[in-house]
């Protein structure tokens, strides 16, 4: 009887590449914040080193906002020339970090307002909208602290940030330039670099530095780490945030670009194991704009372009598998690693294994059929662990889910030559 071993993955776990062309068309949109140091420039001259081409333009006066660039001629003038392959929106420093209420007046209509602008402006439909996620100033926000305390602090005002930030980009389908992530990694991991000018506001070189490496990666799908232009940042020093960016940005590409349609996505990839190096491929949820598929098996045959291949691998062995997806606007690869053992006669873990209850409370998940010791790794929906550790392997077992907040997860087991996953979701 023919034996099926499924393996699912979730997309975040993947190492992730999409390539949008050699030539990228931006249209910067902010204040000071975005045009301090010539921020744009310096994002060419990265494009430039590794033999890409970055062509910019930008309307950004100090202190505008995005209400205000919503009737500023200059800015219309720009989005009406249309066809610009990223159009990055950055509000006015403080506003997105107010109360609710007056984020919901003052910011969010007016973000929508723009996107749809540069929306209808796109003949080709490939245009894309990308918000600036911006900072928390060095010691909070003095100016507004007394009468909203949450931004009294670094850590209080740049948490609001990139929570509205993000928002603005779920609610307009839209990408993430994640600078705020980048400088907190820096500032968490290397306090000794100086991210701020002496008014605790505006980048020094150093920030400026990592915010032009943040939308490198993101405009060219490149990794930062490999560039060599320290820009006027010690040696020292700028490895390290190449480093972040490289962390933040590029390892995580997919977390920036899930809320815009305009890039192929997926849900999970299913591998299913047959026995004597027999696996099938399929791409589960996918995205309806994919147009075509590329398929590389990682052991030196010729790649296919099958939407749900099937491959034979002559021995035995550990192996990446990666994936090219394609839409009319862009591509993401992913990639993935599989352990393929001929002639396995073992019990199967996706045949054996049992859990319950699904959905589970905070009671516990219960493991049964195990039969054998594994390692265990629980992520959640976007690919971030949560948990790991090891099962004996007797009897039945129980994870705690007690800590873990409502919402989908996978659960990866190990045993040695066998790995599976498995879906279950954690209510409240």
């Amino acid at each position: 009887m023919k034996k099926i071993f499924l393996l699912f993955f979730v997309a975040a776990l993947f190492s992730i590449r999409s390539f949008a062309g050699d030539t990228a068309r931006v249209l910067f949109i902010g204040n000071s914040y975005t045009h301090f140091q010539q921020m744009p420039e310096l994002v060419k001259q990265f494009a430039q080193e590794t033999g890409d081409v970055l062509e910019w333009s930008m309307s950004a006066p100090g202190g505008q906002t995005l209400q205000q660039h919503c009737t500023d001629p200059a800015t219309l003038n720009f989005i009406a020339q249309g066809n610009w392959d990223f159009v990055v929106l950055q509000e006015q420093s403080q506003r997105p970090s107010f109360p609710d209420s007056q984020v919901e007046q003052e910011v969010f209509p007016y973000a929508r307002k723009l996107d749809s602008l540069i929306q209808a402006a796109s003949t080709t439909g490939c245009t894309r909208t990308v918000f600036f996620m911006t900072w928390g100033r060095k010691n909070g926000d003095a100016d507004n602290c007394a009468g909203w305390p949450p931004v009294c602090t670094y850590l209080g005002m740049d948490s609001l940030l990139q929570l509205r930030y993000t928002k603005m980009a779920e609610d307009n389908t839209a990408t993430i330039a994640p600078v705020a992530k980048v400088w907190r990694h820096i500032i968490e991991n290397n306090p000794g670099i100086n991210l701020y000018q002496s008014d605790e506001s505006h980048p020094s070189a150093a920030g400026t530095y990592a915010s032009a490496l943040t939308f490198y990666s993101l405009f060219f799908q490149k990794d930062p780490a490999q560039l060599t232009n320290n820009f006027i940042v010690n040696p020292a020093d700028a490895a390290v945030i190449r480093q972040a960016a490289n962390a933040v940005v590029f390892d995580s590409l997919y977390r920036w670009t899930r809320f815009d349609p305009v890039y192929p996505g997926m849900d999970s990839i299913m591998a299913t194991y047959q026995g004597q190096g027999i696996w099938n491929f399929a791409v589960f949820n996918p995205t309806p704009n994919i147009i075509g598929y590329q398929w590389d098996f990682g052991d030196g045959s010729d790649p296919t372009y099958e939407t749900n291949p099937t491959h034979v691998y002559g021995s035995p062995g550990t192996y990446r598998v990666c994936v090219t997806l394609h839409s009319s606007c862009a591509s993401i690869y992913f990639c993935f690693d599989i352990e393929s053992t001929v002639g396995i006669s073992e019990p199967l873990l996706s045949q054996q294994v049992h859990l319950y209850p699904n959905p589970v409370n905070n009671e516990g998940l219960r493991i049964e059929g195990l039969g054998r010791p594994a390692q265990y790794t629980i992520y959640n929906i976007v690919g971030t662990q949560q948990a790991a550790g090891q099962l004996a392997g007797s009897g039945m077992t129980l994870l705690p889910t007690d800590k873990l907040p409502a919402g989908v997860y996978i659960l990866r087991l190990n045993s040695g030559q066998q790995t599976a996953a498995f879906r279950f979701v954690k209510q409240d």
